[in-house]
């Protein structure tokens, strides 16, 4: 016998709009409501497809903010439960439609019926993409070709959806055409008390028909991200599971998805503020501009500003705004407003901390970077040999070389994800820097190292890269000569000096004596001198020469997949601009 307290969600979504709950839900949690959205969606997922999908959404959010094992596989089980639930015939949603509808028509109960299935079927291809980026985040080829299969099922039932959505919405507008052409002129002054003014003929309202396009255009842009990002060397198996992937219909896609009234649509924006703040600038997806889609950033930030003024989420966009604007003191700011604001959230606060630690790498105040990251290093559970390296390098650069030591020790302790390029990479650099004959240099150096391969050195001032261009000019060790010239050409082309820059480039590609324990270096260097020579009409050819020898002549380094990804988003732009001069 059922325990008394089990049929209460079903009774208490009996007499509430779903969509607008779960609206509710998602606003509560952007402004800091995370624990009571979770309790809301928990409390109906059972009985409701859209609820379900609001505590799963909370679920993979978590995991996405976190990296952290135990948090992604919690995500994907409570994704397929989800799944489960909206494959089941004559649940929840559906019985409540029955009984709000069982007086009116055939045709009502039908158009009712077709908004359930178009909404379930929405949510499992949603389900479905969101199991497919919890694949792709174990960098592994056959977690790749798994989450191909399951976005390959995503893809054709988004297809569908549209293309039923698209059936509906010109039904809609043929009809009430239709209506418009043989009404009498009196006749909006003798409408049904009881009807809806925007109710059709069959049941289906605009207002649903709208909501659904919003909820498809959600999913249905953030596939075509993930797809467009997918390394190269795995397009073709990609584009053998039967799809594309185009960045911009994406985009557009999510565009139109913020502006509807779906639950998803602070999501959509949410989406919209990361793509621009954090994949843009990271993946050079616009060449070198670190700082494309900014004002598309700004603009969305300014546009929520009322309906999230102290959100913490959207806090730390503002400070990613800020960093990318090199506006660091300011960006630190925001960051420790969101730590503040996120009170009793460790997720946020975790990616809050990062970000500071970063912000003070940037500003080479390695003191109060290695606090956050050593704060990290104890709380977070994601890739703790990776947070215990940037631990190290930042206390060696403060001149405490035997605290180092003593955290590159632990490095090798905490390595654990044997096929994780972070952790990897984490692991062989501590073990190089702790036999070595450490200095504060070495640690600046693997500082700087850090900040070139993750993008940031466009985010630093003047200032701070000529400190840094200074600090490896002092640098003679002939093992580090290409590992050392490759930011140097980095820094030297944020400061626009651009002769100095192929010139160091030059010798980082023909750097041999460092290639076995830096493999990136001669492809990454090769890839860099590219973008300079582009710049120009006069060396432009020369430059994706460089591009496509980066792309086919180096294999098996660090970051492979990273470099092969940018080269992917710059060759065509390059070919687009020859085809028009």
């Amino acid at each position: 016998m059922a325990e008394p307290t089990e049929p209460a969600p079903a009774r208490a979504a009996d007499g509430i709009n779903e969509a607008d709950m779960a609206l509710k839900g998602i606003t509560m949690l952007l402004n800091n409501g995370f624990k009571e959205s979770d309790e809301l969606f928990r409390l109906y997922r059972n009985s409701s497809p859209l609820m379900s999908f609001g505590a799963s959404f909370v679920s993979f959010l978590t995991a996405m903010m976190t990296f952290e094992e135990e948090k992604m596989q919690m995500a994907y089980d409570d994704l397929k439960a989800t799944e489960r639930l909206c494959e089941r015939e004559n649940i929840g949603v559906i019985e409540t439609l029955k009984n709000k509808i069982k007086r009116s028509t055939d045709s009502q109960r039908c158009g009712a019926a077709a908004v359930d299935r178009l909404q379930r079927q929405i949510i499992i291809a949603d389900c479905q993409v969101y199991l497919a980026v919890l694949s792709f985040i174990k960098q592994e080829l056959s977690s790749y070709i798994k989450g191909g299969w399951v976005l390959r099922k995503a893809w054709k039932m988004y297809n569908k959806c549209y293309s039923d959505i698209a059936h509906l919405q010109e039904s809609k507008r043929r009809r009430v055409a239709e209506q418009e052409a043989v009404a009498p002129p009196d006749a909006s002054n003798h409408s049904s008390p009881g009807a809806s003014p925007s109710l059709r003929p069959d049941g289906v309202s605009a207002e649903a028909l709208d909501r659904l396009k919003g909820a498809v255009s959600f999913g249905y842009g953030l596939f075509h991200l993930c797809i467009s990002m997918v390394p190269p060397h795995l397009l073709k198996i990609v584009n053998l599971l039967g799809f594309p992937g185009d960045r911009v219909q994406g985009l557009s896609a999510l565009e139109c998805a913020s502006e509807s009234k779906d639950m998803k649509a602070p999501l959509a924006t949410l989406a919209l503020l990361w793509y621009h703040t954090v994949v843009q600038p990271f993946f050079a997806l616009d060449g070198s501009d670190t700082r494309a889609g900014l004002m598309e950033a700004k603009s969305i930030l300014q546009r929520r500003e009322a309906i999230y003024p102290n959100s913490s989420l959207f806090m730390f966009f503002k400070g990613r705004v800020q960093r990318l604007e090199c506006q660091i003191s300011s960006a630190l700011t925001s960051f420790r407003d969101a730590l503040e604001l996120a009170s009793g959230q460790r997720e946020i606060q975790h990616v809050c901390l990062y970000e500071i630690g970063w912000c003070s790498m940037i500003e080479l105040n390695c003191g109060e970077a290695y606090r956050a990251f050593d704060r990290l290093k104890t709380e977070s559970r994601w890739s703790q040999c990776y947070y215990a390296y940037l631990t190290g390098v930042c206390h060696g650069a403060t001149g405490d070389l035997e605290g180092a030591v003593k955290v590159f020790e632990e490095v090798e302790k905490l390595y654990k994800r044997k096929n994780n390029q972070i952790e990897l990479f984490s692991m062989k650099r501590a073990q190089k820097l702790k036999t070595s004959s450490l200095s504060k240099e070495l640690c600046i150096l693997s500082v700087i190292e850090i900040l070139y391969l993750w993008k940031a050195l466009p985010n630093c001032s003047a200032a701070k890269l000529t400190t840094m261009k200074q600090v490896l000019q002092r640098i003679d060790d002939p093992s580090c000569a290409g590992l050392k010239n490759l930011p140097l050409g980095a820094i030297n082309g944020c400061l626009n000096n651009t002769t100095d820059a192929i010139q160091l480039f030059h010798l980082a590609v023909r750097d041999e004596v460092g290639h076995l324990s830096n493999s990136y270096v001669q492809p990454y260097s090769c890839y860099e001198l590219a973008c300079v020579l582009l710049t120009s009409p006069e060396s432009a050819e020369r430059g994706r020469m460089l591009l496509i020898r980066a792309k086919e002549d180096y294999g098996g380094y660090d970051f492979e997949n990273r470099l092969h990804v940018r080269i992917h988003s710059a060759l065509p732009s390059i070919r687009a601009a020859a085809a028009e001069t």
